[in-house]
């Protein structure tokens, strides 16, 4: 049997190493929990959500819903199981952390070629690797990396949101919505007025951030900015983002109020809620005394303060080719997750796809599997590997990174119709080819 080794047990690393081993690859996945973590990082399972629930929009007019949708047509680990784990979210596709991560733990831990080894890795290993251990890298690993690439340590910041118990959610002061009706009522809408959003303002902006190593708020993510970095923006910069009431009647007034903080279920059971965007880094006390001046949140319960924490991130258009392998090296190594320049859960896990596949490729001699840019999957790993302009950054999937339709869409909901006809080519393309290398990696 061929054999490869995955490092990192993350959604990356989990996707990779599923995909080399249902295609006839030894696999040893290598992880240092659960006996250490990372400082993000607090269950023992692997494929840990750590930042939010949410895997983002499901619908195939959004581009992150067309990727997922690829990696389902593909046999993606990760999908099936947060299809099955799946909690109510409206239009989004939303888990339930603790079942998600113990089902794509089993499902790891008992395929037959794949074998666990609890340990950290202070070397590389030499060839035949995927390495996944994404933007909390430990430091000794991440100096072997830039060593063998010699790229500079780029990195930016990242941030979480705080999680309520419902119990303590004041519901007489919130009520139950999704926006523009999209989905059941699967939202806790919290609605303030606008004595009560600049009150909040003026708190939030003035409340004092928690200390906090290697700062430069230069290179914090866009796509996870802490609220208080936005709000120091503007007076109304959150509400045209988390606190936008667009779409949101409150049933009690028959109209949509001033500002309005939504949260997310984040357990299956639904006891537990997420702040919608309230990525932060106040001090612990300060978030509390804070946020608990949303009306509805006056008496909540914070089961989890927001975070910050640092990530990494590889200068991958000049390390990486459109497989994630490593480029001007004689070595089958390839890398994956939000260390290469990936952004999000489902792009990570899409990356350890792609992996996975060409690695398993290159072991039984095999032609490279490159998606086309038509597809997500492709425009992803076109992007990290040369085909974005000026300095590098972390990117989420959009349909801008994709080749383009190549016909004008005109007249009402144009833009929708026009990323439904990209979505349905992709499709046609991924379902002419999903079973093709799985089954000659098979001997079919």
């Amino acid at each position: 049997m061929n054999k490869a080794i995955v490092v990192g047990a993350g959604l990356a690393g989990c996707e990779a190493a599923w995909q080399l081993a249902k295609r006839g690859i030894d696999v040893t996945l290598v992880d240092m929990k659960p006996y250490k973590k990372t400082p993000a990082h607090h269950y023992d399972g692997f494929a840990e959500l750590v930042c939010s629930n949410s895997l983002r929009s499901d619908r195939l007019e959004n581009a992150v819903g067309l990727l997922k949708e690829e990696m389902r047509q593909m046999g993606s680990l990760i999908m099936e199981c947060a299809d099955s784990a799946r909690v109510p979210a409206g239009g989004a596709l939303a888990v339930d952390r603790t079942v998600f991560s113990d089902m794509v733990t089993e499902k790891i831990k008992n395929h037959p070629n794949i074998h666990f080894e609890s340990r950290e890795l202070y070397e590389l290993p030499q060839d035949n690797a995927v390495i996944a251990t994404g933007p909390l890298t430990t430091p000794a690993l991440f100096e072997k990396i830039t060593e063998l690439t010699g790229s500079d340590n780029l990195y930016f910041f990242d941030a979480a949101a705080p999680i309520v118990t419902l119990d303590s959610i004041d519901m007489s002061k919130a009520f139950r919505a999704s926006r523009y009706d999209k989905g059941d009522d699967d939202y806790i809408n919290c609605p303030m007025t606008k004595e009560e959003y600049y009150t909040f303002y003026h708190e939030l902006v003035n409340a004092e951030l928690a200390p906090m190593k290697e700062v430069d708020s230069k290179v914090v993510f866009e796509g996870c900015m802490p609220i208080e970095t936005m709000a120091a923006r503007g007076i109304d910069t959150m509400l045209y983002g988390p606190l936008k009431p667009v779409g949101l009647t409150d049933p009690k007034t028959g109209k949509e109020a001033f500002a309005v903080v939504q949260l997310r279920q984040d357990n299956r059971e639904g006891t537990l809620y997420n702040m919608v965007g309230f990525q932060t880094h106040l001090k612990w006390g300060e978030q509390k005394r804070v946020f608990s001046l949303i009306p509805a949140l006056k008496e909540a319960e914070f089961v989890r303060y927001g975070v910050m924490h640092r990530n990494t991130y590889m200068n991958s258009p000049s390390l990486l080719d459109n497989r994630y392998r490593l480029k001007n090296c004689n070595k089958r190594l390839y890398f994956a997750g939000q260390m290469t320049g990936v952004e999000g859960y489902v792009e990570s896990a899409a990356s350890g796809l792609v992996a996975g596949i060409n690695l398993a490729n290159e072991l039984c001699g095999l032609p490279p599997f490159i998606m086309p840019d038509i597809t997500a999957l492709g425009g992803l790993a076109s992007y990290i590997s040369g085909a974005s302009v000026g300095k590098f950054v972390p990117m989420n999937i959009t349909f801008g990174i994709m080749t383009p339709l190549g016909q004008k869409i005109k007249g009402k909901g144009a833009k929708a119709e026009k990323n439904r006809l990209i979505s349905m080519r992709s499709l046609e393309y991924i379902d002419s080819v999903k079973d093709k290398t799985e089954d000659k990696n098979n001997g079919n």
